[in-house]
């Protein structure tokens, strides 16, 4: 009569696993009853950080009673009849191991790296450059644009008067003043060019503010307007004679 242990099929486990370091580690872990317990504490390792050599098995029931020490690698699992729901209880039998003296739960017990204010104000990338750099972003960002902007200077341009615009002395005739809903806040002026210079017909972003050819139209401020005697230009008019 064979006295080596038969497992019928590819059964297995579900084990609760424990450790005697780590009051926290607690995890559901599915094991097969073929595995050695040499295969298992390599399974374990992966998950515990307590290393094969290290590592010594106790099997509880559902009940708590301790049921096995399982010492010799070379059995199976199985051989101990776990059920789900058992117990397998990690305990790491060497002292200076990386789970020994509760750091790992306790972030308190961990020797936190320091670097002076000198050192980490060289450093790039950190986050209070970042946050340096907002506050001169937003400390450097432009004044918002009141709704009068440059309202006064429209004070002696009126719908009608000739004008000659900047830059390029463009000549035209003032076609709109006011503010434009379709552009920045304050004040423009909407002039019909004597020639296609501009970049529209009137209509800017949807909104019509005046009408005139197409490109003959353009939008500007008022600080780029002189008004005056500015008649159109004859195309065939020489400088010099």
């Amino acid at each position: 009569m064979s006295s080596k242990f038969q497992i019928q099929g590819d059964e297995s486990v579900l084990l609760r696993v424990t450790h005697s370091n780590i009051k926290s580690f607690s995890a559901d872990i599915q094991f097969s009853l073929r595995l050695t317990l040499e295969a298992v504490k390599e399974k374990l390792w992966k998950k515990s950080g307590t290393s094969v050599e290290s590592m010594s098995l106790q099997l509880y029931d559902d009940t708590g009673a301790k049921l096995a020490d399982l010492s010799d690698n070379s059995v199976q699992l199985g051989f101990y009849s776990p059920q789900d729901g058992y117990r397998l209880h990690i305990v790491d039998l060497d002292p200076s191991s990386v789970t020994s003296g509760g750091w790992l739960e306790d972030t308190s017990l961990v020797e936190k790296y320091k670097i002076s204010d000198e050192a980490y104000d060289k450093l790039d990338g950190t986050f209070k450059k970042f946050k340096e750099k907002m506050v001169h972003q937003r400390t450097n960002a432009p004044a918002k644009v009141p709704d009068n902007y440059m309202e006064d200077l429209c004070a002696n341009i009126k719908v009608g008067d000739r004008c000659q615009v900047e830059p390029g002395e463009r000549r035209g005739t003032v076609k709109f003043v006011g503010k434009a809903a379709s552009l920045s806040p304050g004040f423009w002026v909407g002039v019909q060019y004597d020639e296609p210079v501009g970049k529209h017909d009137g209509m800017v972003k949807g909104q019509r503010y005046f009408e005139c050819p197409p490109l003959c139209g353009g939008m500007t401020r008022p600080d780029k307007v002189q008004v005056g005697d500015f008649p159109e230009r004859d195309p065939f008019e020489e400088d010099e004679i």
